[in-house]
């Protein structure tokens, strides 16, 4: 996709010139691979502020094939460190103020970015790339669409074929429910799968054991599929046999709750209020002090990304922002509930991309 690169790259170098910088150094592999489509693992991009004649890409020989397939449009410098590299490059070209990812790179690593670009005034440019990966395009879009569509996939599979049952282990269901999401296009699994059974479904992040499942339990899923370098998020939580009414009611809880926050997914919304949306039910029915995170999180090349839905959140939402929305409630010793889907800030109603049912489905 040269085209939607090229795109990219464009719109980033608005933003390097007002901040009246010659360039911007480029470390982070999840912003290369953004701004070139590069997915080999060494790489730094020089992107100057006026255009992509003069945006050097840089990898190693490693990746002379590789390279010359994904990024065909741009001048390649073939070194290691790349880095370094590029530092060199800006003094040998005259650059005056040329910005760095100061968010990814180390003392030790300036230091050496500093000596080797004589001249050159080197300015903190942190979250550049980030700021503008928030809002996804197309393509980014449709990259999510197909992994949350491989993660519905699967659960649908895992539930129809009795994978959930009593007797099998935490650690079983993990690893059958990211073998199915292989089968369905995933590259992997966004993350480690949660699978969280009984007492463990209260602890928000549980790791998966040789715990068995046991009718009567609450069992909750939390996992994604990673397609085309995007992650897609969602929590789903069964009960095993008949619910009790406490886990009926905590479950009503949460779901009128994580309601409430997809409601408030509108442009121009604080994200701190799309959380207060969500959290006020909780805390009204007296268990503020047993949602213990935040709201949700954006979602992307990373799996974990700006903004972040939570109390402490900066800034408003806007269109095109794909975003996780997943209160949960969790009693010690007992048993927990998360609900949690994906989902794209549009002008209208958010785009639901995780379509796995949110009623209480009882196996």
């Amino acid at each position: 996709m040269p085209e939607t690169h090229l795109r990219r790259r464009a719109a980033l170098r608005s933003r390097i010139a007002e901040r009246e910088l010659d360039a911007l150094l480029v470390v982070d592999l999840r912003n290369v691979r953004y701004l070139t489509g590069f997915t080999g693992s060494n790489a730094a991009l020089l992107v100057h502020a006026e255009d992509d004649e003069r945006t050097v890409f840089c990898t190693d020989g490693r990746y002379l094939t590789q390279s010359a397939r994904q990024v065909p449009d741009l001048e390649r410098l073939v070194e290691r460190p790349c880095g370094p590299a590029l530092a060199a490059l800006t003094s040998a070209k005259g650059y005056r103020r040329t910005g760095y990812e100061s968010h990814r790179v180390t003392v030790d690593e300036l230091d050496e970015l500093t000596g080797l670009a004589e001249g050159v005034e080197l300015v903190r440019a942190p979250g550049l790339v980030e700021d503008q990966r928030m809002v996804k395009d197309d393509d980014e879009i449709e990259a999510l669409r197909m992994a949350c569509a491989a993660a519905d996939r699967a659960l649908a599979d895992l539930i129809e074929q009795g994978g959930l049952r009593p007797g099998r282990t935490e650690r079983e269901v993990a690893r059958e429910l990211e073998t199915r999401m292989l089968d369905y296009g995933a590259a992997g699994p966004s993350f480690d799968t949660i699978v969280a059974a009984g007492a463990n479904s209260a602890i928000p992040h549980h790791r998966p054991t040789d715990a068995e499942l046991t009718t009567g339990d609450l069992v909750k899923l939390d996992f994604g599929a990673l397609v085309d370098g995007y992650h897609s998020d969602m929590t789903r939580t069964f009960v095993l046999g008949a619910p009790a009414d406490w886990q009926r009611e905590l479950y009503d809880l949460v779901a009128t709750a994580q309601a409430a926050g997809r409601a408030a997914l509108r442009p121009g919304t604080a994200v701190a209020d799309v959380d207060a949306a969500a959290r006020g039910v909780v805390e009204a029915a007296g268990r503020g002090s047993e949602f213990l995170h935040g709201l949700g999180h954006g979602v992307g090349l990373e799996i974990h990304e700006a903004p972040s839905l939570a109390k402490t959140g900066e800034g408003r939402l806007l269109p095109g922002m794909a975003v996780t929305v997943e209160p949960g409630v969790y009693l010690g010793g007992r048993g927990g509930v998360r609900i949690e889907d994906t989902l794209v800030v549009r002008d209208g109603d958010p785009e639901l991309l995780t379509l796995t049912t949110k009623q209480l489905v009882v196996v």
